[in-house]
C-alpha cells in the first residue's frame, strides 16, 4: 500500500510503500497526533520515515488494488 505525506514548507510528499493495512496507518496517524510525537513509517525496503506530528499537512492512504495478470485482466 502507498502512503503520500504532505509535509508543512516542504516542496515535496514523502511516498511510502508499505506492507501495514490502512487500519494501521490511521492508528499510527492518530497517536502521533495525539500524543505530540513523531509519525514512524518503514517502507518494504527496511527505510524508516520520521515526520514531527507538528509538521504533518496531510497523510494520504492509497487504496488497495489487486494486481492484474496477463491480457484477460484476471487478478491475482
Amino acid at each position: 500500500m502507498e502512503i503520500r505525506i504532505g509535509v508543512l514548507h516542504a516542496p515535496r510528499e514523502v511516498v511510502i510503500d508499505t506492507t501495514l493495512t490502512p487500519d494501521e496507518v490511521h492508528a499510527a496517524v492518530d497517536a502521533a497526533l495525539n500524543a505530540g510525537t513523531p509519525l514512524r513509517f518503514s517502507d518494504e525496503k527496511g527505510r524508516e520515515v520520521i515526520v514531527p506530528a507538528a509538521h504533518l499537512a496531510y497523510v494520504d492512504i492509497a487504496a488497495v488494488e489487486s494486481r492484474r495478470i496477463g491480457f484477460g485482466g484476471v487478478a491475482s
